[in-house]
């Protein structure tokens, strides 16, 4: 059997990683598109570095757009394998995949006149709504913790991350050469409590072992310091500044984390009275799959539902979807809190809210999750950083740029090594780390040795390995 590390290989973007059974056998694990990167994006989107029709299977780890994403960009080049994934991962792609193939039409539009300037052709987008309704068609969910057989000698099992609603670690049979391989992707580790899903669960021992690193060096901060801090930050930009607070986010997972909070502040009387609007349609949609799978739901939520029949609603909260109605918050003059995506600030409604508050020192952008290193979320971020670029106009920084990184939905290294720690690093054979920086990730393999991990490898992007 060979494992080719495809995307995901040294950064956090682009997840994908090729298995090749000793009967031939292509079984591709995520399949996610590269994010952040600029003008290159495109071009790294498009070299697959694999031929889609020969695909046999996909397995998807969850439904977040750097994992999932090039899936009907795959179907678009004759991919009609079949994609394996949870109930509520499958539920957020139908939704998150359409506003993917939406979002690739608009991109595409303005990509082609920037090589009309340049004297160059039209290109057509990666892939489209059509694609993406298409895609559909292939996939399979299956419930958490059950065993289901891809063929007879391939079977895969979900087991909980803890990382977004549906997300799971991919646990493999494998039947090679008449012994049976155990090999692990955990997709994204989530923290030990996350305030509306179910904390990770241990997962069954592997023969080997594919992880995520992401925040192999960092410690966050105590949940309870971080919903303190939000409510900070909201008193002292929306109630002493009189000013707007710009929330990006991701839309699957931290807005409706971020949501849920400020609900149990309205419910305890400590939200200050402001509007609060969720501008981004897939949020809305998105939301309203979190209300189909409260079987993915913790017991705090289950708790909340006791008196609150809907916690992702209270009557300041405005969702939108309407453009109209997006626009018209531009000139809305009130202290309010606006959150919008994307959560890097690399494409959506957030760009344009945050070019027209950035100037004025009322106002605070807040960041919430992970962004990586050449996104706008990062850079709007950097020390002593006065102006900054957006839509290819330069706009100074006048407003607070906060960061609460206790919202995030990735483990810390000590959280990560807890969530590794139901494995017996002994009869790992070999124990890869993929999805994080490459400097985290030196750090991230000299705590897991620490821990009794050995033959740690950190692959190069199309680095082929023989298990």
């Amino acid at each position: 059997m060979k494992i080719k590390f495809i995307g995901a290989a040294r950064e956090v973007t682009g997840s994908k990683h090729l298995i090749t059974t000793n009967e031939g056998k292509r079984i591709l694990l995520d399949c996610g598109m590269f994010q952040g990167k600029g003008l290159e994006t495109d071009s790294m989107n498009r070299n697959l570095m694999f031929d889609p029709a020969s695909i046999d299977y996909l397995i998807l780890s969850h439904a977040h757009i750097d994992h999932s994403g090039l899936i009907p960009y795959m179907y678009n080049l004759g991919f009609r394998g079949s994609v394996v994934c949870t109930n509520a991962t499958r539920d957020l792609c139908a939704i998150m995949l359409a506003d993917s193939g939406h979002i690739q039409e608009l991109d595409n539009k303005w990509f082609n006149k920037k090589r009309d300037k340049q004297g160059l052709p039209p290109v057509e987008p990666i892939y489209n709504q059509i694609d993406s309704e298409k895609c559909m068609e292939l996939f399979i969910g299956v419930a958490y913790d059950r065993r289901f057989q891809i063929n007879d000698k391939i079977n895969v099992k979900f087991t909980n991350s803890g990382h977004m609603l549906g997300s799971a670690v991919v646990n493999l049979e494998l039947l090679e050469n008449g012994k049976k391989v155990h090999l692990a992707y955990t997709g994204d580790i989530g923290r030990p409590h996350n305030r509306i899903i179910h904390p990770p669960t241990a997962f069954p021992q592997c023969d080997y072992l594919i992880t995520e690193s992401t925040y192999g060096n960092r410690l966050h901060a105590e949940e309870k310091e971080s919903e303190e801090d939000l409510l900070k930050i909201v008193r002292e930009t929306c109630v002493d500044n009189r000013g707007k607070l710009i929330i990006p986010s991701f839309s699957i997972g931290r807005t409706q984390e971020i949501v849920f909070v400020l609900n149990n502040l309205y419910n305890k009387g400590l939200l200050p009275k402001i509007e609060v609007f969720v501008d981004s349609p897939l949020s809305v949609n998105a939301t309203d799959v979190f209300r189909m799978h409260t079987e993915c739901m913790n017991v705090d939520v289950k708790e909340v539902l006791k008196t609150d029949d809907d916690p992702f609603g209270f009557n300041s909260l405005h969702y939108i979807k309407n453009v109209d109605e997006s626009k018209a918050l531009n000139d809305y003059n009130e202290p309010c809190i606006i959150i919008s995506s994307s959560g890097m600030l690399e494409a959506g409604r957030i760009k344009h809210h945050v070019a027209n508050n950035i100037s004025n020192w009322r106002n605070t952008i807040l960041m919430v999750g992970y962004c990586s290193p050449t996104s706008l979320g990062a850079r709007i971020q950097e020390p002593g950083l006065r102006f900054i670029s957006i839509f290819g106009e330069m706009h100074e920084i006048n407003a607070r740029i906060a960061r609460i990184e206790a919202f995030s939905g990735h483990g810390d290294y000590n959280e990560m090594k807890s969530f590794l720690s139901c494995q017996n690093p002994v009869e790992i054979k070999k124990t890869f780390l993929v999805h994080g920086e490459y400097k985290v990730q030196l750090s991230y393999a000299d705590e897991l040795k620490k821990a009794g991990f050995h033959d740690i490898e950190i692959p190069e992007a199309g680095q082929e390995f023989t298990l």
